[in-house]
């Protein structure tokens, strides 16, 4: 089953241009990369197109291009870097929406010891 992408293949959107994958983005995305690149970003593309390996960010506020489709990306989170290969469907988003910066809330377990005061209460 071939993926498709507002109807397009992945050589298709490769070999799209600027402007056009501009229309099929949304807005929010397409006001950011309007404004242009600022330098941090700048270096990460210039990576990212020089094929390099093992390439890691704190950059999360970069959108998401047809350059980087296929390519592994680590990006930081704030404890660790988390891997990401980029798909066609992630075209458009935010690095930063593919890397959660919080972890779920797991509560211990409710009884004898759970609380301070219970801490000092024996067991027998």
């Amino acid at each position: 089953k071939v993926i498709k992408w507002y109807g397009k293949t992945e050589e298709e959107v490769k070999e799209m241009d600027f402007d056009e994958f501009l229309t099929l983005i949304p807005t929010r995305s397409r006001r950011s990369l309007k404004r242009g690149f600022n330098q941090q970003q700048k270096r990460l593309l210039e990576k990212i197109e020089a094929d390099k390996q093992n390439i890691k960010t704190h950059c999360r506020d970069l959108v998401i291009t047809p350059a980087m489709l296929g390519k592994t990306i680590k990006i930081y989170n704030g404890k660790e870097w988390v891997m990401l290969v980029v798909t066609l469907e992630m075209l458009g988003h935010f690095l930063g929406e593919f890397s959660e910066t919080r972890k779920r809330v797991t509560h211990g377990s409710a009884g004898l010891g759970a609380t301070r005061s219970s801490k000092a209460v024996s067991a027998k």
